[in-house]
């Protein structure tokens, strides 16, 4: 957490101090709307895949003429997981997956460069989210694995039932995009987004099965920004 604020501070200083030079400010607010496919960096290993999740936030940029600004966002993003059940080994009729919904707060550094037209850019930055929302979508009684079957038996599933015990989740996120501009206050952006959590949803002391469980998602969006300024 130190480490993410520090970077955090850096880069509003950076700001600051890019803010005094001679370059013209522009601040815009906008919208995105997406897909995000999610995962759990598990220890020990769990078989698992992607699960499909959605994501919405409001923005607002300040960015400089000269190659660099900030962002901050608010809204929503779902992440979570899915037990990977058909590999070259098993071809099991099993499914499970299990989504968790975040309202989210990104603080990203914003680096661009390109044309008036057409713009590349990147984003680098801490992400602070709050578990608002839990479900689960299965085809067999979880809770009762003993009773299903043909499951297999050397598969971890403690997670399957365990209650999310850290409902805030911090992370470091960064972005690759592509901002149009249709008119100088109105452009859409394309963004490719991937987030990996640095806190753990579950119990991770020694005693607990887990030592880590912490999100990991990818993010796909288009988004709409209008130049206030």
């Amino acid at each position: 957490m130190k480490r993410i604020l520090s970077v955090l501070f850096l880069a509003v200083m950076a700001l600051t101090a890019s803010a005094e030079t001679h370059y013209k400010p522009h601040i815009s607010i906008g919208a995105r709307g997406g897909v995000t496919l999610g995962r759990m960096s598990f220890s020990p290993s769990v078989r698992q895949g992607w699960v499909m999740g959605s994501t919405g936030a409001v923005t607002f940029r300040y960015t400089e003429e000269k190659l660099f600004g900030l962002i901050a966002e608010f809204g929503w993003v779902q992440r979570g997981w899915a037990e990977g059940y058909k590999n070259d080994v098993e071809k099991l009729p099993f499914k499970y997956s299990r989504s968790l919904t975040y309202i989210s707060l990104p603080i990203l550094t914003h680096i661009y460069f390109g044309s008036r037209r057409f713009k590349t850019f990147v984003n680098l930055g801490p992400q602070f989210n709050f578990l608002i929302g839990s479900s689960i979508s299965s085809n067999f009684d979880y809770h009762n694995i003993a009773s299903v079957p043909d499951y297999p038996r050397n598969r971890m599933t403690d997670q399957l039932t365990m209650d999310i015990k850290n409902r805030f989740d911090y992370g470091i996120c960064a972005s690759l995009g592509f901002e149009f501009y249709a008119s100088p206050r109105n452009s859409i952006v394309a963004e490719g987004r991937f987030y990996y959590g640095l806190g753990n949803i579950f119990p991770s002391s020694k005693a607990d099965v887990f030592s880590a469980s912490r999100n990991m998602s990818i993010e796909i969006s288009l988004g709409y920004n209008f130049r206030l300024k």
